[in-house]
């Protein structure tokens, strides 16, 4: 059976290995700009969009999306996509208790399944010396709240999955893909 997964992110790749040794890779471009105030909603809507209809062109094989996103106080923090923007939103999130969610869509035998994983996350208080040298050395610009979990010592503490906070919640996606009958 084929594997896809439709990310480019480099960390969901890396997740997905403790699945699955062998997967292909079709990143789908999408405009991941929508218009939704609840965060399970809106990570469901584009791990969906992310799918871009994959398993259309795809009939027998087996597709994973997901997107994830950091949302404080009703707040959605995506990819910066700039240093300026990173930086805004690691002062932003500094000191604070935020919230990491990320939606998986699995694509298996002419249906799709949607799942949503949270995680809560405690970041420590940051100075703007350490903000600006994370941005610079880590350049976050592609990670959903100009941070990654693995990069450093910003958290201070967290509740929920630590491969959620990375971009794929791994526990999770094993149990839905034994429940589908794929392993």
């Amino acid at each position: 059976m084929q594997i896809i997964l439709a990310s480019q992110s480099p960390r969901r790749k890396e997740l997905l290995k403790e699945i699955f040794d062998v997967f292909d890779i079709m990143p789908q471009d999408v405009d991941e700009d929508v218009k939704e105030d609840n965060p399970i909603e809106l990570v469901k809507e584009l791990a969906l969009k992310k799918l871009n209809n994959l398993d259309e062109k795809y009939k027998d094989a087996l597709i994973i999306s997901a997107d994830t996103i950091v949302w404080l106080n009703g707040k959605l923090y995506g990819k910066p996509h700039t240093i300026e923007k990173a930086i805004e939103t690691l002062h932003a999130l500094s000191g604070t208790i935020h919230h990491v969610f990320t939606g998986v869509c699995i694509a298996y035998k002419g249906e799709r399944h949607v799942f949503v994983d949270e995680a809560k996350i405690e970041f420590r208080k940051l100075t703007d010396d350490e903000i600006v040298k994370y941005v610079y050395d880590k350049k976050p610009l592609d990670k959903a709240g100009a941070y990654g979990i693995q990069d450093g010592d910003m958290v201070k503490g967290y509740e929920g999955s630590y491969s959620n906070i990375m971009g794929l919640p791994v526990e999770r996606l094993k149990e839905e893909l034994k429940k589908l009958g794929v392993i």
